[in-house]
């Protein structure tokens, strides 16, 4: 018995000195499913479930729990389980070669599937720099102005979104999910005193350290700056892209570590945001190298569909979710590609231009490795404006030219029916973008145009030949031509502020100085957006 004891503890050693590798096990099925489909608001909101039936999207197995009873059988055979996918219905652990045969052996298991890519590889010996783009270029400074959008005007102007807010879109009723790293002064700076005093952060978690602190000063400034992008505010200052919305705030990327983990942390949140319902999730983000070198990708690899995080944020995308990512900030080094996961063809992928509209050095470059376009688009990722604190702040990268761009999908989102295909959005995305039809590796079709998207998508269009201002430009009195009678006329000037309010189709702007100007001309059941031209 004592030689026996010798050899099994000696064996146990040596498989516990094995090497493992991080793997996920796909689980053959959902056997309570059933208690799902008859009581669906025990897994979704009633939020999450209008969103699928307004977009016509059925219930499947894949909303539906994981079996518990798996997770224990797994857990019973010696493993730790953290992180688990209801979308891919399983679960991940860390295992050796010999452990991976046996959990493949399991009756409910379908299969094993592994996160390791080169198995040659090992651990660096240095870490990754993350955020290098973002972390170079960040700054802080008091910005002395009294313009309404401060120092965001620009970035806003370019991707037309200012028209939206002054047509009355600034995101309210939509709801944004920031999956990042964690979002330190959100509860304290006066940056984000709007978003709380107006109850508009609904929850958050963190799915590192799998407790509710998000806000912890630790944890990386990332995910505040871009979410500062899209719902930040200091009066006269500061106006985020969409400083309405509701927000969720996830963090899932550990600052200090770049792991595998971390596109399953993502999926997790994924799945809790369209529990909770939200229209937009927003993440800049992207993998392809990690601290130990056999979970890396190759160019190869970003098809759209080889990586976890690729995979689940399709699914999400499927649930009728609108997904932004940043494209990457990887345009100068010897990989250049776009990261995974914006090699999603369903995924809306963001480049980064500056304030002249040419590509920044460093915007990852598409297309993916299927030759599908990505990035699909563009916004200001270079010197742009955001908040921090109590400060308005400037950072660069891909990291902020996707959140000021899921900010305005979440005002165009506000302007359309709900019914209306996210594909379809996309779509028209595209195709009114600065370059379309044409594309550039770095800006995909161009600097998105959000107010022409609107016109095109909603009755803007029909709106635009039913008025006639003239003359325009216009020196004196400027006339409005409409078959319906007037209500009221606002006129506001370049930089977001309403200067008068009239009556009446013939408008005296005599007085008002050179430059650009929007009319919002209210009917009895319309609001109509022009620009005119003050010589």
């Amino acid at each position: 018995m004592r030689k026996i004891f010798t050899i099994l503890s000696v064996s146990f050693s040596l498989i516990a000195t094995a090497q493992t590798e991080l793997v996920f096990i796909f689980f053959k099925d959902k056997p309570n499913k059933a208690a799902f489909y008859s009581n669906p608001l025990s897994e979704l909101t009633q939020k999450s479930l209008d969103r699928r039936t307004n977009l016509g999207i059925s219930l499947v197995d894949q909303d539906a729990p994981i079996e518990q009873s798996y997770i224990a059988n797994i857990q019973n055979l010696g493993f730790e389980v953290t992180d688990y996918s209801k979308w891919l219905n399983g679960v991940a652990v860390n295992a050796t070669s010999a452990q991976i045969q046996t959990l493949s052996q399991q009756s409910y298991v379908d299969h094993v599937e592994s996160f390791v890519r080169n198995p040659n590889g090992g651990k660096r010996n240095e870490k990754i720099e993350k955020f290098k783009e973002f972390d170079q270029t960040i700054s802080s400074r008091d910005i002395l102005t009294t313009f309404n959008y401060g120092q965001g005007l620009a970035q806003i102007n370019q991707v037309n979104i200012r028209a939206l807010h002054v047509a009355g879109f600034t995101g309210t009723g939509m709801t944004i999910a920031v999956i990042d790293t964690g979002f330190p002064t959100v509860n304290t700076g006066t940056a984000f005193k709007r978003l709380r005093d107006n109850g508009k952060i609904k929850g958050g978690y963190n799915f590192i350290s799998k407790n509710t602190d998000i806000y912890n000063t630790s944890l990386n400034t990332h995910g505040s700056i871009c979410l500062g992008t899209i719902g930040g505010y200091i009066d006269n200052q500061f106006v985020g892209t969409a400083p309405d919305a509701d927000f969720y705030l996830y963090a899932t990327e550990d600052g200090g570590n770049e792991i595998p983990e971390e596109q399953l942390y993502w999926i997790e949140a994924a799945e809790e945001a369209d529990r909770k319902g939200v229209d937009v999730i927003t993440t800049s983000l992207g993998y392809y190298q990690f601290d130990d070198s056999r979970y890396d990708y190759t160019y190869a690899d970003m098809n759209g569909t080889t990586s976890f995080i690729a995979r689940g944020a399709q699914i999400a995308t499927e649930k009728g979710i609108f997904v932004t990512f940043a494209a990457g900030n990887e345009g100068n080094n010897d990989w250049h590609y776009i990261i995974t996961p914006a090699d999603n063809e369903k995924v809306f992928s963001i480049g980064a231009v500056d304030s002249q509209g040419a590509a920044a050095s460093f915007s990852s470059y598409g297309p993916n490795a299927s030759g599908v376009i990505k990035p699909d688009a563009s916004a200001r990722g270079l010197a742009t404006a955001t908040v921090y604190g109590d400060n308005v702040t400037q950072a660069s990268g891909t990291s902020l030219s996707n959140p000021l761009a899921a900010g305005g999908v979440a005002c165009l989102l506000q302007s359309l029916p709900s019914t209306t295909s996210r594909e379809e959005i996309k779509n028209r995305l595209r195709q009114n973008a600065s370059l379309y039809p044409n594309t550039s590796p770095q800006r995909g079709y161009g600097i998105l145009n959000f107010y022409k998207t609107y016109e095109t998508l909603s009755s803007g269009e029909i709106k635009k030949t039913q008025v006639k201002i003239y003359p325009n430009p216009v020196r004196d009195v400027i006339n409005i031509s409409l078959d319906k009678s007037i209500q009221s006329v606002e006129i506001f000037d370049f930089l977001g502020r309403l200067i008068r309010t009239e009556t009446k189709n013939n408008i005296n702007v005599s007085q008002l100085s050179k430059g650009n100007y929007i009319l919002k001309i209210k009917t009895g059941n319309q609001e109509i957006i022009e620009k005119f031209i003050k010589e």
